[in-house]
């Protein structure tokens, strides 16, 4: 059992995190093996991000304290895990909803983005877009697929004149 003083730094470490992070999500984790939440771990760490499970009433005094409670009160019931993401925003939210879609185990409770309450429809919505990797990729092949058109274009134009030259050359007699 936490003495007062430890469940204080718990508050305050939560607190820092829940302003820290770009991503908040609450999570049931119920019938996740020890195993699965290790490699969600694992996983979630690659995407700069951690899941956490903490006493729910810890849990709600920090969302208080970092300004953050209102319309997520019955967010923090039951068993509770929290993912804090702080690099990507959609990366972790991608790596728990497919460790719950593969392990059929757990549900989406809430979450926070950029300080907005979302609800748990709203946080898989999420979790379906591309990530922001993803998007820069696509938008540097739209931008340089007009470029390798030109590109190849102008190229066109000289072989092109160069075909010419070689026909006038071979039509006033010339030779290799």
């Amino acid at each position: 059992m936490k003495t007062r003083a430890q469940k204080e730094e718990s508050v305050k470490n939560l607190t820092e995190k829940f302003k820290k992070a770009k991503t908040v999500v609450f999570t049931d984790y119920r019938g996740m093996t020890m195993n699965q939440l290790s490699s969600l771990r694992d996983k979630l760490a690659e995407a700069d991000a951690e899941l956490e499970i903490t006493k729910n009433t810890l849990v709600h005094i920090a969302l208080d304290e970092a300004g953050l409670e209102g319309e997520s009160d019955n967010i923090a019931e039951g068993p509770t895990a929290t993912l804090f993401g702080f690099g990507d925003e959609i990366l972790p939210i991608k790596a728990l909803t497919k460790a719950i879609k593969d392990n059929q185990v757990g549900t989406i409770k809430g979450g926070f983005l950029n300080g907005d309450f979302l609800d748990a429809t709203n946080v898989t919505r999420l979790s379906n877009l591309p990530s922001k990797q993803e998007l820069q990729a696509k938008v540097v092949g739209s931008l340089s697929a007009p470029l390798y058109g030109m590109v190849n274009v102008l190229q066109g134009n000289l072989r092109n004149l160069v075909y010419a030259l070689d026909q006038i050359r071979i039509s006033k007699g010339g030779e290799l």
